[in-house]
């Protein structure tokens, strides 16, 4: 059914890109940038992680950085392997399965002391794998749609203001807007395809020692290149209308781009030097990003009518802190076990806009940004406080095997109530170029690995699942305005929708060599 809403464009195209210069990411893409991955070497992946106390793995470089205060000799270690999608289907770019290279580092072990060494670490690994496919369809719910979306948004004046209205928005007034007056038109149902690329890659550099082998520590300072690539498809079959239009479908081409720094520092202690059980404490400060954004969407029916907008701009993007605790433990040369429990309050993420730059008198650049208010509390409304816990053992059967299990769970990010607020009065919403999202829930890793030691090369395996469920929405829940028909009568439209259920459950396969002297 085609309703007839009288609704005036207010915003120009041009107006749009004069003001694309303040976008800045929304809750939830920004959520996608501050998480990390369960990565590293074989070893530290088949331990689930919980080596922050065992140290003498090079993976804790970015964990607990005493940890590299237990090395004993110069070791250069490389990682690679297989990352596997269990669901979805490969989709444009994005592929079920890919291959990634993970980690390269080494560690230089001088003595400094009768009992004490002063080390040195240099690292990278793949903080964060983007590669992944997501596609869900539902029938609509009493006809609603994404152009439904934009007509109410349009009666509630959310389009006519300081930023002006979202791709999405815009591309939908060209597209139903005829002779100045705004259609919504009944949706029957609709398919969402999502291929996401890319990876944040991480450059460690450490500085660790030991004091008389009882008290280890160590300071990371560490650089973050992002490299984030998504291309959405989204359609909806509308209900049939008489010379009107049936089909409408989008797509959106968005590319991160940057870099970011951030400074992490621990201690392990071992408290009686009789035993080697130990604890460590380390504490990570947030990653201060400086970043750009690109996006093409367009929109086309069935007629082949495409319509197209562009933008770009910079911004920046601070995470949370995170603060760890772990407890480690041998017995004898053949067991070791491991404990580590990490807090991030990804509720404190600041998303922020660049409102100048330039150079000072003396001839230095500088540039200022400021904290987006409205977004802000819309993500201390969304996101949570996350509990990350690590278990692993690793036992060896002889002195040249060793056989590993681990366990990681991290509590869930997203507020059972978080929704991607289409009426923000912030750029991040107005500028947006899609509107979909998902409510991922908690995450559990099994882990398990094996390795081998020949003389002074070591060769480790590991295998990673990782399981997590998510609620995908394509646009905002129960959106809803009030108007006058064409009869003076008051009418409401609302705007409803149904989770759909999705899944990202992964394989990992991961090789390790290493070479110590």
């Amino acid at each position: 059914m085609k309703k007839r809403i009288y609704l005036f464009a207010a915003i120009a195209m041009t107006a749009m890109q004069l003001q694309a210069q303040r976008i800045t990411l929304d809750t939830y893409i920004g959520a996608q940038l501050a998480t990390e991955d369960l990565n590293g070497t074989a070893r530290y992946v088949g331990m689930g992680g919980a080596m922050e106390s065992l140290g003498a793995d090079i993976s804790t470089i970015g964990t607990n950085p005493a940890g590299m205060g237990l090395f004993r000799h110069t070791q250069v270690s490389g990682s690679f392997g297989l990352v596997s999608q269990s669901n979805g289907k490969s989709f444009q770019d994005g592929s079920k399965t890919n291959a990634s290279f993970d980690q390269i580092g080494v560690v230089f072990s001088t003595r400094s002391g009768m009992h004490s060494y002063l080390n040195f670490g240099f690292n990278f690994h793949k903080n964060r794998n983007f590669n992944h496919v997501l596609s869900a369809a539902a029938q609509a719910v009493n006809g609603s749609s994404q152009n439904r979306q934009t007509c109410i948004k349009g009666i509630r004046g959310d389009l006519d203001t300081y930023y002006g209205e979202s791709q999405v928005d815009n591309l939908y007034d060209k597209m139903i807007v005829e002779d100045g007056v705004m259609y919504t038109i009944d949706s029957k149902d609709y398919q969402f395809d999502r291929a996401q690329t890319g990876y944040i890659g991480e450059y460690d550099l450490n500085l660790s020692g030991n004091v008389k082998n009882r008290v280890y520590l160590g300071l990371t300072v560490g650089i973050k290149d992002v490299h984030y690539n998504s291309y959405t498809e989204y359609s909806e079959n509308l209900a049939p209308v008489l010379d009107g239009i049936n089909f409408v479908g989008m797509k959106d081409d968005h590319r991160i781009t940057g870099y970011g720094f951030d400074i992490k520092a621990g201690i392990i202690v071992r408290p009686v030097e009789e035993s080697p059980f130990r604890f460590g404490v380390s504490v990570a400060s947030p990653t201060f990003y400086k970043l750009t954004t690109r996006n093409t969407s367009s929109i086309h029916d069935q007629y082949g009518m495409q319509k197209e907008v562009r933008s770009d701009a910079d911004f920046r993007l601070n995470t949370p802190w995170k603060f760890g605790l772990s407890l480690g433990h041998t017995v004898g040369n053949y067991l070791a076990l491991g404990a580590s429990y990490e807090y991030a309050d990804y509720s404190t993420i600041d998303m922020r806009t660049i409102d100048g730059s330039g150079y000072d008198w003396d001839g230095y650049y500088y540039e200022n940004s400021s904290s987006d208010r409205v977004l802000k509390r819309h993500t201390e409304n969304t996101l949570r406080g996350v509990s990350t816990l690590k278990l692993g053992a690793e036992y060896k059967i002889d002195p040249t095997v060793s056989v590993r299990v681990g366990y990681n769970y991290v509590s869930p990010m997203y507020k059972t109530t978080g929704v991607r607020d289409q009426t923000l009065d912030s750029p991040s919403t107005y500028m947006a170029s899609t509107t979909d999202y998902t409510n991922w829930k908690d995450t559990h890793r099994l882990t398990a690995g094996v390795g081998f030691s020949f003389d002074q090369f070591r060769l480790d395996l590991a295998y990673q699942y990782s399981m997590r469920d998510g609620d995908f929405y394509p646009y905002q829940n129960g959106l809803s305005a009030s108007y006058i028909d064409a009869e003076g009568q008051t009418k409401t439209l609302t705007n409803e929708c149904r989770s759909v259920g999705v899944k990202d459950n992964r394989h990992q396969l991961l090789c390790t060599l290493s070479y110590s002297f």
